[in-house]
């Protein structure tokens, strides 16, 4: 009886973590922003300002675990109009979760030249789970969204 319950308690255990580190939402594909949509209005994203020049994303994946832990392999993020087509302007980008109407945000890192990104970190604050209705921005320095993921069932 003593054997099964230590058994027992520690399958508990190891199992803790990896429940813990479970996934919580998932994003394949990448969307460019529009600074503007019909009649002229700026393409606000849950409060969140569209750049001011279109972007355009070559690739997008995303993964979020139940423990706020993000991983980002953004490629291609460039201008897509302006004088200054084809670059990234030198930005920094972040990625920025929504579940619901409450912003989680990982630290910020380089674009290189061509557009590429990598982010690994933990959001602040941790995401609730489930993480309702997700929208994933990748934002600017200065907080305009450039693309957005699209949600991977």
């Amino acid at each position: 009886m003593k054997k099964i319950s230590v058994c027992v308690l520690l399958s508990l255990f190891v199992s803790l973590p990896v429940l813990a580190e479970g996934p919580l939402v998932r994003f394949d594909g990448g969307i460019g922003v529009q600074p503007l949509r019909a009649g002229a209005t700026a393409n606000t994203v849950r409060g969140v300002n569209p750049g001011g020049a279109p972007w355009v994303i070559a690739r997008l994946t995303a993964d979020v675990k139940t423990d706020g832990r993000i991983s980002v392999d953004g490629r291609g993020l460039l201008l897509a109009g302006a004088d200054a087509i084809g670059t990234n302007a030198g930005q920094s980008v972040r990625a920025r979760l929504f579940c619901g109407t409450v912003a989680h945000d990982s630290a910020l890192v380089p674009l290189q030249p061509n557009g590429d990104f990598r982010i690994d970190d933990v959001l602040s604050p941790l995401p609730t789970n489930p993480c309702d209705n997700p929208v994933l921005l990748i934002v600017s320095t200065g907080g305009n969204w450039f693309a957005a993921g699209i949600q991977s069932n």
